[in-house]
């Protein structure tokens, strides 16, 4: 696959610069005089607030997609393939662009993301059709692709400066809290917006255009944490630079993360329908509910071991993630929401949990000069996880029944986690 081999080049080089050239990238700046330090600390909170409204914006039609097969007449294979579309999106931003923020600085780059992400927003309210959804969300997925990696480095940067230096254990929770949290926001509030307010195919997605509008001001508020190299370097796309010790334990973190999100596909693309038909229950609002469960699940998990070690969150995380996929698959098989709903907490707090260990895996071990670059690499293989084993599994249900789908897709996980667990839980 020819689309992988810059990245694996790259961290097969464990150069110690920003790319072939030769030129470094920007190095995370240094607060100068008294007043830094709070502009640091209030511009994380900041990021985090846009990050975490950016993220619930790329969910919100979550539930809002058995309006739209209703209206439209498309079945689970089209919702997988619109779902599908926004993975594309990122993966194609994170390859090309998600390491630029290491030599253009985070706040542009962040300021660009969020900007895009309100003009997908803008492609669902005037193009309400399949072609405009296929396009809005490719779109959305060029902003999440860009802001993931750039917003949870500038968060650690940002509460670094603010904190003289402290450990980043704060920065690491409130990056992975506001990326999954967030997610799990969306559908909530656009759940109940299409449940309880007129137009649910527009209201909800207004609501977030102006939160996000807002970010995008309060970003012109943060300060910078990057300084730019004096040359910019020449443009390539993505490649991970690691030290060659570490590479190992970069990929297993990476496969850890695509396994992660592959779960987080599975609930996020298949419940709603799951709940509609199924369960015969078409309360957009339950939709949004169960979505949110899965993804507040994994935001509380990280908070909860946080003060773990690396090794016990790991262990914890896919522990429960397999736990997790068990109770999902027996739901699928004896159409059980009680059942579907506590897979889903259940598995939601291990991937969190996990999610939150490769990340600090990543930060552990990439160069600073590097951070942001590492971490697209981190979330480039993880939308891979998210993309393809969903699309794979709407394909399946073609086929195959839904409830034996999930079971091959449960199957073929588990096996992904017993093989990354090896590494990341070697002592």
């Amino acid at each position: 696959m020819s689309a992988t081999t810059p990245l694996v080049r790259g961290i097969e080089s464990g150069s110690t610069e920003g790319g072939s050239t030769g030129s470094p990238p920007g190095r995370p700046g240094r607060p100068s005089g008294p007043a830094r330090p709070a502009r640091h600390r209030t511009g994380f909170w900041l990021v985090g607030f846009v990050f975490l409204v950016t993220m619930a914006f790329s969910a919100v039609p979550a539930p809002l997609y058995v309006l739209y097969s209703a209206r439209d007449h498309f079945g689970p294979l089209m919702i997988t393939v619109i779902f599908a579309a926004y993975a594309v999106g990122v993966i194609a931003s994170l390859f090309l662009a998600g390491h630029l923020s290491d030599w253009v600085g985070r706040r542009p780059m962040a300021i660009l993301a969020v900007t895009v992400n309100v003009a997908s927003g803008v492609i669902f309210l005037l193009w309400p059709t399949v072609p405009g959804l296929l396009i809005a969300r490719v779109v959305s997925g060029v902003s999440v692709g860009m802001l993931t990696a750039t917003a949870t480095a500038y968060l650690s940067e940002l509460d670094a400066a603010g904190r003289g230096g402290l450990p980043r254990r704060r920065a690491e929770i409130i990056a992975t809290a506001a990326n999954l949290g967030g997610i799990g926001l969306g559908p909530l509030v656009s759940g109940f917006l299409a449940q309880y307010a007129g137009d649910p195919l527009v209201v909800p997605y207004l609501v977030f255009e102006g939160l996000m509008l807002a970010g995008v001001l309060a970003l012109a508020l943060v300060p910078e944490t990057v300084t730019r190299p004096g040359v910019r370097p020449r443009y390539r796309p993505q490649q991970v630079s690691v030290p060659a010790e570490h590479r190992q334990a970069f990929y297993a973190a990476s496969a850890a993360a695509g396994a992660e999100f592959a779960l987080f596909g599975l609930f996020t693309s298949l419940a709603p329908g799951f709940i509609a038909g199924p369960l015969h229950d078409t309360s957009h609002a339950l939709a949004g509910a169960a979505t949110f469960a899965v993804f507040g699940a994994a935001a509380l998990a990280q908070i909860v071991v946080s003060r773990a070690r690396l090794r016990r969150q790991l262990a914890f995380g896919l522990l429960a993630l397999v736990l997790g996929l068990a109770l999902i698959t027996a739901a699928f098989w004896l159409a059980s929401l009680a059942l579907l709903l506590a897979g889903g907490i259940v598995a939601g707090s291990g991937a969190g949990a996990a999610f939150k260990g490769s990340v600090t895996t990543v930060l552990s071990i990439a160069r600073p000069q590097a951070r942001g670059e590492a971490l697209a690499g981190l979330f480039l293989v993880a939308y891979v996880g998210l993309a393809v084993p969903v699309l794979a599994l709407g394909l399946a249900t073609q086929l195959l029944s839904a409830r034996v789908a999930v079971l091959g897709f449960a199957v073929l996980l588990v096996a992904v986690v017993a093989v990354v667990s090896r590494r990341l839980l070697r002592a």
